[in-house]
């Protein structure tokens, strides 16, 4: 199958990678000459036989509307633009309905996978409809981890996003209760061996999680986290997931506290944030401060 992507950062570079590694045709679009095989978009969409297809991997908001609106002018009727950046679902919907006045298909893709994505697949939550998602179907059989699980059609527009989001809202909580449990293992005298704990729990235990194993590869490359600052950022789907809850009057405590706690590590530095920022690292390849710094 054949398909454009935009964007070729950490994420769209690896996912253009194993697309064509499982033998799609892909033609990549970014503002960095180096990694582009299209000189702009309109040469990207001139390079795609019709009916097209346009995957976005851009940061979400203006970037990603920036995006849209050029392939809106660029597009024709029955091709299809999936947004598979981090946006808001509600963006979604705007998205669906401008494009879908000049005949152009929309579809949603919440993506999970980070740096590891390309070695191990993706997590594909997927929203629209069913028209525009099933041709795709080829390319999320490619993208996602093999065996039966890692894609679902969710539901219908934004639908996609809404899952990822609250993937993410779950992550905060998860990364917060390892952050918690590893800054008391540090805090007592009795226990001088942290690190070794946190391997302990890598077999046999309920808690046991890739996120766990990053958390131990992490300790590995610093065992008690001195080199990092106790800052972490939040990617703004936290803060969307508070938002879902308090609109449908859903109480979600543990994942709002994760969400507050991040921005305490802004004021403070924060022991908790250091295993935060070192697990988001691991997983996603995001920024950390050193603690030279600070």
């Amino acid at each position: 199958m054949q398909i454009g992507l935009v964007g070729l950062g950490k994420m769209g570079g690896n996912m253009r990678e194993r697309l064509r590694n499982a033998g799609h045709t892909v033609i990549g679009y970014d503002t960095n000459p180096e990694k582009s095989d299209a000189s702009s978009l309109a040469d990207l969409v001139n390079q795609l036989d019709a009916p097209r297809t346009v995957w976005v991997m851009v940061p979400a908001g203006e970037p990603t509307q920036h995006v849209i609106d050029q392939l809106g002018g660029l597009l024709k009727p029955y091709d299809t633009v999936v947004d598979g950046g981090n946006s808001r679902w509600t963006d979604d919907e705007k998205h669906a309905e401008e494009l879908s006045k000049r005949g152009i298909g929309f579809v949603d893709a919440g993506v999970s996978g980070g740096v590891w994505g390309l070695k191990n697949g993706y997590a594909l939550m997927v929203g629209g409809e069913k028209e525009y998602v099933d041709p795709l179907l080829p390319i999320f059989e490619a993208l996602k981890p093999e065996g039966p699980y890692g894609f679902v059609h969710a539901g219908k527009v934004g639908a996609g996003h809404f899952a990822k989001m609250v993937h993410n809202g779950i992550e905060y909580a998860m990364m917060q209760a390892y952050a918690e449990g590893w800054e008391l293992l540090e805090a007592v005298d009795s226990v001088d061996n942290v690190r070794e704990v946190f391997r302990s729990w890598q077999q046999g235990t309920v808690i046991r999680s890739w996120l766990l194993d990053l958390a131990v590869d992490a300790l590995d490359d610093d065992e008690h986290l001195e080199e990092l600052r106790g800052y972490a950022q939040d990617s703004g789907e936290g803060r969307w997931t508070v938002e879902a809850a308090l609109d449908n009057s859903v109480p979600l405590p543990a994942i709002t506290a994760s969400l507050f706690s991040r921005f305490a590590s802004r004021q403070d530095d924060s022991p908790q944030m250091k295993m935060i920022a070192a697990l988001r690292n691991q997983f996603g390849g995001h920024a950390v401060e050193s603690a030279k710094k600070a």
